[in-house]
């Protein structure tokens, strides 16, 4: 059985207004009742933040915090695309994706959600701790413009990143990024 186009725009027009179902952008709803069980799952909020833009990975202070090394409220969840820059906002949250060049686009992961809530696990791409710190200088400084390799240790220390309980594994990798950006 095949709907009509205008038929499909009906229904999606009567489950908005009934609130059945919650837009995330346009052509991609989630189901109202599905989003209250789940809403304060933060894996759902990093999959939803996947699949709203892909190619997309959670990072900057959304994972620096999923990692315990910022203590700064976050309001929205910024991602790291190829794509270009964009902003959606929405009941589920605000999401924030910012363009990178494709090939700094990488050193993220898959990541098993924690079965916080009723549905199970939520599955997310998230930044490593390292590319999650260098991805909040890159978009910081405008891609380190103007910024000289001495000058980022004293950066790191002005956001107030627990650097120190980062892995040193992961420092390390952070630095080598940085180096690789000035060779």
């Amino acid at each position: 059985m095949r709907l009509k186009g205008s038929t499909v725009n009906t229904y999606i027009s009567r489950f908005l207004r009934f609130k059945e179902i919650i837009p995330l952008k346009r052509g991609l709803y989630v189901s109202g009742d599905f989003f209250e069980k789940n809403k304060r799952d933060i894996s759902y909020s990093f999959y939803l933040a996947n699949i709203i833009r892909t190619p997309s990975y959670v990072s900057s202070w959304a994972a620096l915090q999923y990692y315990n090394l910022a203590t700064e409220a976050i309001h929205s969840i910024t991602s790291v695309t190829p794509k270009v820059t964009r902003d959606y906002q929405t009941k589920a949250g605000n999401f924030v994706y910012q363009s990178i060049k494709k090939d700094l686009f990488s050193d993220f992961y898959l990541t098993k959600g924690k079965p916080a809530s009723p549905a199970g696990e939520f599955d997310f791409y998230i930044a490593s701790p390292s590319k999650a710190l260098f991805d909040l200088l890159y978009f910081r400084t405008h891609q380190f413009r103007g910024v000289k390799l001495e000058m980022i240790k004293g950066l790191v220390e002005e956001l107030r990143i627990d650097f120190d309980e980062m892995d040193k594994i992961e420092q390390e990798k952070f630095y080598l990024m940085i180096k690789k950006l000035y060779e």
